[in-house]
């Protein structure tokens, strides 16, 4: 049997919720993805253009740093990595998570939340982050009140 980890960030709890129940539904460890300085409410404005996080994703080079790296990826056959959608992609504290460790020969799945995009183009923009040895299975968009058996569903149609 695989060894499974969710990992996840969330801004406003809603991919924490997702998560949450995913890792109950596919018997994972969960790990939140921290960012070293936390987004305020005025952090996550998408309307306002000099916001951080408007200014993170227009530059698609920024790294935001991480409150810790001890997720232990070594331990793990397959991660789920969850975030919201922004600006149509992955927020780029995700790359820096991926870019902070070895994942050659993992399989990651990618999941990500949203009120109104789907998940495009995301992984295929992730995958540079990550070693080629590494299997990253095209993600999906989950909404916030899945159930557990929506999940398990979900994880079967994936062949996890």
């Amino acid at each position: 049997m695989s060894k499974k980890l969710v990992a996840y960030f969330s801004a406003s709890g809603v991919t924490r919720k997702v998560a949450e129940t995913l890792a109950e539904a596919a018997g994972a460890n969960l790990y939140e993805i921290k960012p070293l300085e936390v987004y305020t409410k005025e952090d996550l404005n998408w309307r306002d253009d000099k916001s951080r996080s408007s200014v993170e994703m227009k530059d698609k080079s920024s790294r935001p740093a991480l409150a810790d790296t001890d997720a232990k990826i070594v331990d793990y056959d397959t991660i789920f990595i969850g975030f919201p959608i922004w600006w149509q992609t992955a927020p780029t504290i995700i790359n820096t998570f991926l870019e902070s460790y070895d994942f050659a020969g993992k399989t990651i799945v990618a999941f990500a939340t949203s009120g109104s995009s789907g998940i495009g183009d995301t992984v295929t923009e992730l995958k540079s982050s990550v070693d080629a040895a590494a299997v990253f299975t095209q993600g999906s968009i989950l909404k916030s009140n899945q159930s557990k058996e929506n999940l398990i569903e979900w994880m079967s149609n994936l062949g996890l």
